[in-house]
Order: C-alpha cells, then sequence, then structure tokens
C-alpha cells in the first residue's frame, strides 16, 4: 500500500463529512435564513422612509420604530375592524341558521318533489361518521395547531426583529460590509443596494395601487347589492388578495361570499362570479402593465419570476420574487454590451415604417461610438458615484 493511500482515505472521509455536516446545517437553518430574506426585504421597503425622517434630524433608530410602530398599529386596527365584523356575521348566521335552513329545504322539495325536513336533516348531519370523526381529529390536533400558531407569532417576531436592525443600522450595515471590499467593488455594492430599495419600493407601490383598485371594485358591487360592512370587506379583499401570496385570492373571496350568503344565497353567487371574473382581469391585463410600469420588467418576466419564486421557495418566493429579480436585471444591465443594430425589414413589425436615417454629423442614436459599442461596461457614461472609497461607504 502507497503510504499517501491511508491520509488521502482519511482526508476524503472528512471532507464527506464535512459535505453532509454542511447539508445538516443548512437544512435545520433554512427557515431561519428564509426569516432573515422577508427582513431583508421588508426593511429596503421601509428604508425611504427612515431616510426621510433621519435627514430632518431624527435618530435614525426613533425614525425606524416610529415607522414600524405606524405599521403594528395599522395592522391591529385592521385585524380588530375585521374580527367584530366576522363576529357579529356569524352570531347572525347562528340565529338565523333555521330560517336558512327551511328555506332551502322548501325549494329542494319545490324543486325535486322530496319529502325533506328539517329535523330529519339535523339527525342525518349529527349522527353522520364523517362528523364525528371530524371533531375526534380536532381534538386531538388542537396541541398541533397550538405549536403552529405560537410558531407563527415566533416567526413574525423574528421577521420584524431583523427588519429592524436592517433599517436602523442600514449605514452602518453598509460601511462594515464595504470595509472587507476594494473600492470599485464598494461602489456596485453600493450601486445594487440602491436599486434594491428603489425596485421594492416600486413593487409595494404597485401592489398598494392594485390593492385600492381591487377593494374599490369589490365595494361597489358589495354596496350595489346591499352586503354589510362593505367598505371592510372591499379593503379585506384587495389587501388580502394582493399582499398573500398564493392563496390570497382565495381568502380574500371567501369572506365577502360567506357574508353576502347571510344577505341571500343568490348575491353570493354573484359575488363569486365576480371575484373570478375580476381575478382573470387583474392577471391578464392590469397586473402585467402595473408591474412593468412600476418595477420595470417585461409582464412576461414577472409571471415567469413569480411561478420560479413559488417552485423554489413556496409563499416566501412569490412574494419576493419580482423585486429580486427586478434588482438582478438593472443591476446585471450594465454588464451587457449592447451594439447598433442595422436596419432590416425583419426586426420591424408589420406595416412599420423604416426609422429616418440620421443626420450628416450627427451622432448615432443612445451615444453609441464609432466601434458601434454601448454601456460595454458598469462604468460607462455613468458618472462616478459618491462612497465609493473606504471613508464613504455609507
Amino acid at each position: 500500500m502507497p503510504r499517501w493511500l491511508p491520509r488521502a482515505m482519511v482526508l476524503a472521509l472528512a471532507l464527506v463529512a464535512c459535505f453532509q455536516l454542511a447539508i445538516w446545517g443548512f437544512h435545520q437553518l433554512i427557515s431561519l435564513l428564509l426569516n432573515v430574506l422577508i427582513a431583508f426585504f421588508l426593511a429596503l421597503a421601509v428604508e425611504p422612509a427612515v431616510d426621510w425622517m433621519a435627514g430632518r434630524g431624527m435618530r435614525r433608530g426613533l425614525a425606524t420604530g416610529l415607522v414600524f410602530l405606524a405599521i403594528l398599529i395599522g395592522s391591529v386596527g385592521f385585524v380588530t375592524l375585521l374580527g367584530s365584523m366576522l363576529a357579529g356575521q356569524i352570531a347572525t348566521m347562528v340565529e338565523e341558521f333555521p330560517q336558512y335552513l327551511d328555506s332551502v329545504i322548501s325549494w329542494i322539495n319545490s324543486t325535486f318533489h322530496s319529502h325533506l325536513s328539517r329535523v330529519q336533516v339535523q339527525n342525518n348531519l349529527l349522527n353522520s361518521d364523517w362528523l364525528q370523526k371530524y371533531v375526534q381529529d380536532s381534538a386531538n390536533n388542537v396541541l398541533a395547531v397550538s405549536a403552529q400558531v405560537l410558531g407563527g407569532l415566533f416567526n413574525l417576531l423574528t421577521i420584524a426583529l431583523f427588519s429592524f436592525y436592517f433599517a436602523a443600522d442600514g449605514p452602518r450595515l453598509r460601511r462594515a460590509l464595504c470595509s472587507v471590499l476594494p473600492p470599485r467593488r464598494q461602489a456596485e455594492v453600493l450601486r445594487a443596494w440602491e436599486i434594491a430599495v428603489a425596485k421594492t419600493g416600486g413593487y409595494l407601490y404597485s401592489r398598494g395601487l392594485m390593492a385600492l383598485i381591487s377593494g374599490v371594485a369589490h365595494y361597489i358591487l358589495l354596496e350595489i347589492l346591499g352586503v354589510p360592512y362593505a367598505p371592510a370587506l372591499g379593503m379585506w379583499v384587495g389587501l388580502i388578495s394582493q399582499f398573500v401570496p398564493t392563496i390570497g385570492t382565495y381568502l380574500a373571496g371567501a369572506l365577502p361570499i360567506l357574508i353576502a350568503f347571510t344577505v341571500n344565497p343568490w348575491y353570493a353567487l354573484w359575488v363569486f362570479g365576480f371575484v373570478v371574473v375580476y381575478q382573470q382581469f387583474e392577471n391578464y391585463l392590469l397586473q402585467p402593465r402595473i408591474t412593468a410600469k412600476t418595477v420595470d420588467i417585461h409582464p412576461a418576466v414577472a409571471f415567469g419570476s413569480v411561478i420560479a419564486g413559488t417552485a423554489l421557495m413556496g409563499a416566501v418566493g412569490a412574494l419576493i420574487a419580482i423585486p429580486a429579480t427586478a434588482t438582478l436585471q438593472a443591476f446585471l444591465g450594465a454588464y451587457v454590451k449592447r451594439y447598433e443594430v442595422a436596419d432590416d425589414a425583419r426586426m420591424r413589425p408589420r406595416g412599420g415604417r423604416r426609422p429616418a436615417a440620421p443626420e450628416e454629423g450627427a451622432e448615432p442614436e443612445g451615444g453609441a461610438r464609432p466601434d458601434g459599442e454601448r454601456g460595454a461596461g458598469p462604468d460607462a457614461g455613468r458618472a462616478p458615484e459618491r462612497g465609493a472609497g473606504p471613508g464613504g461607504a455609507a
């Protein structure tokens, strides 16, 4: 046996063990990493407001605390309003449930010529096997549901804590990050950070605008039908459908359908149809246009990024996919070489006119150089950025 073979075998086994340990650690910490990622994008979203308040003499920590306090007050007020509304409607439904049941049974008897009665339906329902099994399973899962609720609250506190520190110590964090990089890399990191703040703010603006449009549209329908709490329900549909990924649309539409059913079962059908039609209008017409204007990415890219984010990280990926894609696209765009395009009929839309030839002595469009290139590097055509040196990283 060669003398180096035992040492090589030990080294190979050590590398395999380190690799397995790294994989195990990553799987154990993936929940924490996702929370930190959400907190980072939340900090990017609130950083413009914090910067505005800090620029007027307020301490950055106090400004961050006020922003988060405003978010907390708005969230608690919204949940309290919906909770009181939902409790009142549930009490009304419980009181009037026998009347609803009688009207449904009479309609079934008159339509299908049957002879059902309320007592018969209640006895069949209470003595059914699936109801007893459901109650037993629910009683057994109380502990698991409680653990999930406590885990969700802990995740929310973790996200709030990390996002507070990211927003309050933003300049210090950028300085610490840039202190280990050469000056040229410092400028690139600061530019990427600035782009991320702008794109995240644009994404939230687009979501807020779509939530406003959706809330107003559903409020008008509910007001016409005479459904109670129409303003609160419209606000619920707008916010939940836009800021809860994947299942937000279904959660948003279920509550107004339920409330409309307490008024008239046919109203619930009208609300359901309107929710479905409006969702298609939003997905194919409204959302691509608004997102393309505020985040500045192609609608097809936005749609594909949401699908990819959902496949990779689930609901978290769907929520941050568009701002992350917009930031990456804007940052990498400076490193893409672009050339003048030759005039060719195959590159013009059908029926399009041929572009006019530039005047003699005029500079080509886009400021291209004589060799046909433009924007060949990240610093091409851009003024020197502040904070590129070690002393100006913040």
